[in-house]
């Protein structure tokens, strides 16, 4: 792979003329070429057979209005080739995630989907909900849509096969079964209530069911709750019925179980009005795993092959594809996609686009939910604007915000103190850009919020001005909302000034006397506080803001709380990670056990060498 930049010139030119002399020292190889500003932003990231021909076509006139903008405002060009376009393919949709390029379709919402793991690190085990990389060993069935979808399959699972979700400790560390026991969710493993061959042969059932073989596990439960009844054990028959009804539930809200497709996901794409959706539905074992919709970025003039094809490659660039994509709409380089699915995922992909049958109906089916979501949207987008335009007019605002930051800190008595941020603009919350702020002044009063407020902006607007300096990315705020009164407004201004901001909105929002949902005023610089009128629908709008920040902050204090809380001093050791951690713990009950604990008893530990055991004895002996 190599790389070439600008070519030499004593003139900057711009538009046709750029791309026209970069044409020039270009030669047939397949790359990469990326497309950047005056300012060296960079406009455009795309893919190419053949560098010189596809630049070629940038230097003449006769494209859609896009690209057109696009070009005029092309100062310089990037390029690196590569030895095959699959490569390209795959290093084209890298850079569009990490450089986020204006005039390319962007996929927003990329997290990773939720699991459900069998864990086989144990003698019986451990059923649970499973997120990121497949690190442990065990059984893996996924993605699934979302955690609800996860957590009302697992819900369902244990009524079915009565399977611990309890942690191994806490599993090793029970005496009497526990309420779920009671409540026949699980078999009570933990105190022998069954034995392991059993256990297992459960394990064996949930994981047949899971893998698709679903009659033959029903079956056989419905054989076991004959036999049960005819022998007259009516309470087993019950339990074995309940069992029987929980494995339908499952099927019931699974909606769409075809027949023909084992695995694939399915992917509807609607477009309307400069605006798109993008529905998965996920098919795993002949099952509806759920389905999940994305608003990937696009423009007026942005065709569905294009659409489909950008949403493929940044989707599957963190995901292993399953064996089918089935797709509403055909992408131009369905041979070069698969090609690149089928290396990463290291066996054949198919891409389908079906005319008739059952797959047919299955797009139908993404499509409709892709054209109801997308009308959603569009009904909440103009609902949002409207806010917007409201609250321009509620506090003389030269035009509607377009990122609204709002702050919030939370702590007890000044202890595990974080500040919050949230974000909100024309399309709602804008989650991706939250940010929390660990409170480090070591000089603060315990509950000294002015100055907790003063450095979570200061912070905040430090790093503005070494990001954006020239405020042309997006990342500077239109309108600040501060929870607070006349003295938090008057901190916030003395921090923009010393940053030299004196030209962002800023609002501090207070509860009135009574502190009651519905009297709170708003408080600017140099100007009496007011209020709105309860029914105004600003004011809902402003609490809806505030009430988050809230949120966040506070689930932000108590996460922080909730690892302080787990913290010991072995924490502080080199080498002592997560699992000999819990080793010293499990082995001597305590971290002040541990360190009272003379070398020998440390080195006697499984999994801690000796080498490990003298820097622990070091550690909390050698204090000179």
């Amino acid at each position: 792979m190599t790389a070439s930049t600008e070519p030499n010139s004593s003139t900057q030119s711009t538009g046709y003329a750029c791309v026209q002399r970069y044409v020039k020292t270009l030669d047939n190889s397949p790359g990469v070429y990326r497309m950047l500003d005056g300012d060296s932003r960079v406009l455009y990231v795309g893919k190419a057979r053949n560098l010189k021909a596809r630049v070629s076509n940038y230097a003449r006139p006769g494209h859609s209005g896009r690209i057109e903008r696009m070009i005029a405002a092309t100062a310089s060009m990037m390029f690196l080739t590569t030895r095959t376009e699959t490569e390209a393919l795959l290093l084209e949709q890298n850079l569009i995630k990490q450089l986020k390029p204006k005039y390319n379709v962007l996929l927003r919402d990329d997290k990773s989907f939720p699991n459900i793991l069998v864990a086989k690190d144990h003698a019986f085990p451990q059923i649970k909900k499973h997120r990121g990389a497949k690190k442990e060993k065990g059984a893996y069935f996924g993605p699934f849509a979302s955690a609800g979808a996860v957590n009302r399959t697992l819900n369902q699972l244990q009524k079915a096969f009565l399977l611990r979700n309890c942690s191994d400790s806490m599993f090793d560390g029970r005496t009497r079964p526990c309420l779920l026991y009671q409540i026949k969710r699980c078999s009570g493993p933990c105190v022998g209530l069954i034995s392991e061959a059993d256990y297992c042969e459960s394990v064996k059932d949930a994981e047949r069911f899971l893998s698709g073989r679903s009659t033959k596990v029903q079956e056989d439960l419905a054989a076991q709750m004959m036999a049960a009844s005819e022998a007259m054990e009516f309470e087993r028959a019950a339990g074995l019925r309940d069992r029987i009804r929980a494995l339908t539930q499952v099927q019931t809200s699974q909606g769409i179980n075809p027949r023909s497709v084992a695995e694939a996901d399915v992917i509807g794409l609607y477009m309307d009005s400069g605006q798109a959706c993008v529905q998965v539905f996920f098919i795993r074992a002949n099952q509806n795993w759920g389905n999940k919709d994305f608003f990937p970025r696009v423009g007026p003039d942005v065709s569905p092959a294009e659409v489909m094809e950008a949403f493929l490659g940044q989707f599957y660039d963190n995901k292993e594809p399953p064996r089918q994509l089935i797709l509403s709409d055909a992408i131009e380089n369905a041979d070069l996609m698969q090609q690149a699915l089928s290396e990463k995922a290291g066996r054949k992909v198919e891409i389908l686009v079906p005319q008739r049958g059952e797959k047919q109906e299955l797009i139908a089916g993404a499509l409709r939910n892709a054209r109801e979501s997308l009308a959603r949207r569009m009904s909440e987008s103009a609902t949002q604007a409207k806010l917007l335009r409201g609250v321009a007019e509620a506090f003389d605002l030269e035009n509607p915000p377009t990122r609204i930051e709002v702050y919030d800190n939370s702590h007890i008595q000044g202890t595990n103190a974080v500040g919050g941020m949230i974000v909100a603009g024309p399309e709602g919350f804008m989650k991706n850009a939250y940010r929390k702020f660990n409170i480090r002044g070591g000089d603060l009063t315990p509950g000294d919020d002015f100055g907790m407020m003063k450095e979570v902006l200061s912070r905040r607007f430090t790093r503005l001005q070494k990001e954006d300096p020239d405020r042309v990315i997006g990342l500077w705020p239109d309108l600040l909302l501060i929870d607070g009164g006349a003295g938090q407004v008057s901190a916030v201004h003395e921090i923009m000034l010393a940053h030299g901001v004196e030209d962002i909105p800023m609002v501090g929002v207070a509860k009135g006397v009574d502190r009651d949902h519905g009297k709170e005023e708003f408080h600017r610089v140099g100007q009496r506080p007011f209020a709105l009128k309860r029914n105004d629908p600003v004011l809902y709008f402003i609490q809806r803001l505030r009430d988050e920040a809230h949120r966040f902050a506070i689930g932000t204090h108590r996460a922080k709380r909730a690892k302080a809380v787990g913290a010991t001093p072995l924490d502080e050791i080199p080498g002592v990670g997560a699992a000999r951690k819990r080793a010293l713990l499990a082995h001597f009950g305590s971290a002040k056990a541990v360190s009272r604990a003379n070398l020998a008893d440390l080195k006697a530990v499984e999994g801690i060498s000796a080498g490990l055991a003298q820097k622990v004895y070091d550690f909390f002996h050698d204090k000179s």
